[in-house]
This record gives C-alpha cells, structure tokens and sequence, in this order.
C-alpha cells in the first residue's frame, strides 16, 4: 500500500493514542514517511478519542488525515461518529461487540473482530487491546513488516509488559485469518 490514512477510534484511555504511535513507528523502522495526529474530549479517560496516522512511501507534504483509508472502531459513539462520510474505498475494523449498519457493510469493506475479547480472553489483560488491535490492523494493511512491529511495540509499553504485549500483538495479527 503506498499511501494509508488511518483514523483510530474509541474511548479514552483504550489506548488508540498509543496505536497509533506503534503504527507510525513500525512504518518508520521500515523506512515510510509518517506523521501522527490525536485528540480526545475534555474528559479523556472514558471519553471518545481519535488518533490518525498517515503512512506513506512519499514525503508527506499535508499531516491530517482528509479522507481516511481505513477506520477503527473499538466503542459504538465512536462507531456512529466516525463511520459516516468516509471514502468509498475506506476499510473499517470494528470491534465483533459493535453493530455495524448494513449501509456500512454494503459501501465498504467492514472486518468485525473480537478486539476487545481477545485482550480479556486470550492475553488476559483488557488494557492489551490496543496492542490486539495493532496486529489485526497490519494483518489486513501489511504497513509495516513483522520485525518492525515487534520493535515499535517493544519501544512504547511498560517495562515489564513485554511477553503479555508480544503475546497481544500476535493474536492480533491472528485475527483476521480466523476472521
């Protein structure tokens, strides 16, 4: 993919933020050009969050995202908000809890994925989400090589953390093929 506007979504303190800055730097490590962009409501923690990264092969000569290529969607308002007057080219990725309106499914290509569950369920840790996510992301957008991932991810968590954020991100990346 030469050129990836992505609009990250969901609720303070989920992590998007952080998502975001792992994607950005993994496509760094592997040599793109980025830029990384975020915002969130007065009330942060709990309240909606959007984070954005542009990735791309070229010098990138606007940094906000204009017309996202993909949308992640990790709460229903941010689902709501952010999923109407995307391209028609868009990709979302929403969480398999969300309802995804049929005229969502019909325009775009929509992947729902156990975001959230997997975290709690298979890492073991709900604050891994963002990392579950991570992987699932770049299994559908190949953004950046596996190495690289590994090492962006290594570079922004705790430490500590490592295996339980290892462990996330691959079944991230395992997501989407069962999916």
């Amino acid at each position: 993919m030469a050129k990836a506007e992505l609009r990250l979504t969901g609720s303070g303190g989920q992590g998007v933020i952080l998502a975001t800055v792992i994607l950005a730097e993994a496509a760094f490590l592997d040599h793109r050009h980025v830029a990384q962009s975020q915002s969130y409501g007065p009330e942060a923690r709990g309240g909606m969050c959007k984070a954005e990264v542009i990735i791309d092969n070229n010098p990138i000569t606007y940094t906000k995202v204009q017309e996202p290529t993909f949308l992640l969607a990790l709460t229903q308002p941010s689902l709501e908000k952010y999923g109407t007057n995307l391209p028609e080219e868009a990709v979302i990725m929403a969480d398999s809890s969300l309802e995804v309106p049929e005229q969502l499914k019909k325009q775009h290509q929509v992947y729902q994925v156990p975001i959230l569950d997997t975290a709690v369920n298979k890492v073991g840790r709900a604050m891994t989400a963002n990392i579950v996510a991570v992987g699932a992301i770049n299994a559908v957008l190949h953004l950046a090589s596996r190495e690289s991932l590994r090492k962006g991810v290594a570079m922004h968590i705790p430490k500590g953390t490592e295996e339980m954020n290892m462990k996330a991100l691959d079944e991230g990346l395992r997501l989407v093929a069962q999916n």
